[in-house]
């Protein structure tokens, strides 16, 4: 991947991760694509509004995907799919540490896109599923510096009233995130087993808190 591709990455998953932060209670009862245009906006005014977003400070970050993220995106999905079989053997303790540490790799990656992304606009793609779907891709353009940048989105409908859709994957210029890192567990699994993934991830997370924020770039498997 290029440097101006990587960069224009950097960009459109800065609006996706501010994106997820300004999931509000409504969100239960819209289409997954107009859910996704709604939010995707005010994700966009909160980067030109909020300095600290801007700058990457990792603890308002924390702070905003505390309160809004984590209600709304299907976090343990994301982090069973980034472990692969290996979660199946994980204890509930081990499943319990390794989520919170793919959040916090995670966020360490939304704080440095984030300080990124300015002067952007965007489109949303129509979407094809059909009225009954249960799982959905919602494909977005976000345009900014350069050229335009592809955004994915993976939603599921959750059962229950008012639950709504919530998102489990992105796709940033033709990867899925969590496919990447897929790769990456898989290989750290093999040679060290669940803890050593879980010792490889927290160490990784104690480095990049020390160092100052910017976006780690997930390396393809």
């Amino acid at each position: 991947m290029n440097r101006r591709l990587f960069n224009q990455g950097l960009l459109a998953l800065a609006a996706s991760a501010s994106l997820m932060m300004a999931l509000p209670a409504q969100a239960a009862d819209e289409a997954p694509d107009a859910l996704i245009e709604r939010l995707t906006k005010e994700a966009l005014d909160t980067i030109q509004a909020d300095k600290a977003v801007q700058a990457g400070d990792v603890a308002r970050i924390v702070a905003l995907v505390d309160e809004k993220v984590m209600p709304h995106v299907n976090f343990q999905r994301m982090t069973a799919s980034a472990v692969g079989p290996g979660w199946r053997q994980a204890t509930p303790d081990q499943r319990k540490r390794l989520e919170a540490e793919f959040k916090t790799l995670l966020v360490r990656t939304y704080a440095g896109a984030m300080s990124q992304a300015k002067n952007l606009s965007f489109t949303v793609k129509p979407l094809r599923a059909a009225a009954d779907d249960k799982e959905v891709i919602v494909r977005t353009l976000i345009k900014g510096r350069g050229d335009p940048v592809q955004l994915d989105y993976r939603l599921e409908k959750t059962p229950g009233v008012g639950a709504g859709w919530k998102i489990y994957n992105l796709n940033v210029l033709g990867v899925w995130l969590v496919d990447t890192y897929r790769s990456q567990f898989a290989q750290e699994i093999n040679a060290k087993g669940i803890d050593g993934l879980i010792v490889t991830l927290t160490e990784r997370n104690k480095s990049n808190a020390a160092a100052p924020a910017k976006t780690e770039k997930p390396a393809k498997g």
